[in-house]
């Protein structure tokens, strides 16, 4: 959701107020506050001349940035199609800045910026997925300061926000002692299951050492933790028929159906207490006629929970709830052979929980404080899931602006101070990475 800003936009108003913001702003954010350390730091950055000159070159290119999205928006980058867009973002990195860039063996998209230490590794990536499938229009039509297409928020925002703030850094000449991945990541939607994320992230020793993910909306909300998920795609099989002529065959179609009602029974009673669990089938297929008993009946299943032991726990329901219907229906053929389930995990979110006093997560309360906004941590299901869950400090951030109707065809996406969540994510960043040659 949108926050309007608190503060004017330009660089020199606002380093006026920089000495006045840590007492003006109240600083408790889920009973967390931020270290006057981590403040100072903030706005000693932010009032940094390099800084101050990229705050002014990120005010100066909202028509570039306006560009830059319509363009990667009309590059379609459906679930595990992503290649297409990647290469052009690619090209982007290298033409903006990166001193090299690469795309590795799942298909992220990597630009390196060099630091002068390179003892440390920090990630800043947006995911180039989208949840719309192949064939969706992505042409971006704009009315006025609006532009329309599916996917122009969620998340060709974010990778411009990316390319914007290493294009920033270059141009402001800011060098950092820690390296900079600037990423676009693919997998994030849907059935992609963090797959991008898993694979940077598989050998811990090479991983980032932090994570920035640019995904949602303005300023206030910090996602500072995981929120864990499983789903299944089960489908039970068997010969199917006329639904006279083969009456007594064992119906998939009606084990599927005990199947749910068997899962909800128990599921329902785990999520009225406890830590907060969900669970939904999103989606139902199969058969072939009105008057055929199906050979095949499928579904889609989501369950979440902020808890891994509670989503181990419903998930363990659920498996047993498909083979008792299966069970039960097999047992009531009259003819014909037993029915199978395939339960097919297509999803593995983890979750957990970061570290509130990590300098990560301070950083990202301060600096956004420094924009006058109150950071709220929260819990979401991200990018950054995977560092969460193995404890490296992760935060996303958003994208700026205005967004709506995001997973949907009519999503659109408006410019309203869209250059402050740009500058709020060069400040975290080179915060993080540390600004070479500034003493601390």
């Amino acid at each position: 959701m949108h926050q309007p800003p608190l503060a004017p936009s330009s660089p020199a108003f606002l380093l006026a107020l920089l000495p006045f913001i840590a007492t003006v702003i109240p600083m408790p954010v889920t009973a967390q506050n931020i270290s006057a350390d981590y403040n100072r730091e903030a706005r000693d950055l932010a009032a940094h001349p390099a800084i101050v000159n990229a705050f002014s070159a990120i005010e100066a290119m909202d028509d570039w940035a306006l560009e830059h999205l319509i363009e990667l928006t009309e590059i379609p980058a459906p679930p595990f199609m992503e290649e297409a867009r990647g290469r052009r973002f690619a090209e982007l990195l290298a033409e903006y800045g990166a001193d090299s860039v690469w795309t590795d063996a799942e298909g992220n998209v990597i630009g390196l910026r060099r630091g002068r230490r390179g003892d440390r590794t920090i990630g800043f990536g947006g995911h180039l997925d989208t949840v719309f499938p192949e064939g969706t229009d992505v042409t971006v039509r704009q009315r006025g300061d609006t532009i329309f297409a599916p996917g122009v928020g969620d998340d060709t925002r974010g990778l411009v926000v990316v390319l914007a703030v290493l294009r920033a850094m270059v141009e402001a000449g800011i060098e950092t002692d820690s390296d900079i991945h600037f990423v676009g990541v693919v997998g994030e939607e849907g059935v992609g299951d963090l797959r991008g994320m898993k694979h940077m992230f598989r050998d811990p020793a090479a991983a980032p050492d932090a994570w920035i993910e640019v995904d949602g909306g303005g300023l206030t909300r910090l996602v500072t933790d995981g929120l864990g998920s499983v789903r299944y795609r089960v489908t039970f099989e068997g010969p199917g028929g006329h639904s006279w002529g083969a009456f007594g065959l064992a119906n998939p179609a009606h084990a599927m159906s005990r199947a749910v009602r068997y899962f909800q029974d128990t599921a329902d009673t785990l999520t009225r207490s406890g830590p907060r669990t969900s669970y939904n089938v999103g989606r139902i297929g199969g058969g072939t006629s009105v008057n055929a008993i199906p050979f095949a009946s499928w579904m889609e299943v989501d369950m979440r929970s902020i808890s891994p032991e509670s989503l181990a726990h419903i998930e363990q329901v659920f498996l047993a709830a498909m083979d008792r219907a299966l069970e039960e229906e097999n047992a009531l053929r009259r003819d014909g052979p037993a029915l199978t389930v395939d339960k097919l995990k297509i999803g593995d979110r983890p979750s957990g929980e970061g570290d509130r006093n990590a300098p990560l997560v301070q950083r990202a309360l301060a600096t956004t404080a420094v924009f006058g906004v109150r950071g709220q941590l929260g819990r979401s299901s991200t990018d950054s899931n995977i560092p969460i869950a193995m404890g490296i400090p992760a935060v996303t951030i958003g994208r700026g602006g205005m967004g709506f109707g995001g997973h949907s065809p009519g999503e659109y996406w408006i410019n309203v101070d869209g250059h402050l969540a740009i500058q709020r994510a060069l400040l975290l960043l080179v915060a993080e990475a540390g600004m070479a040659g500034m003493i601390p």
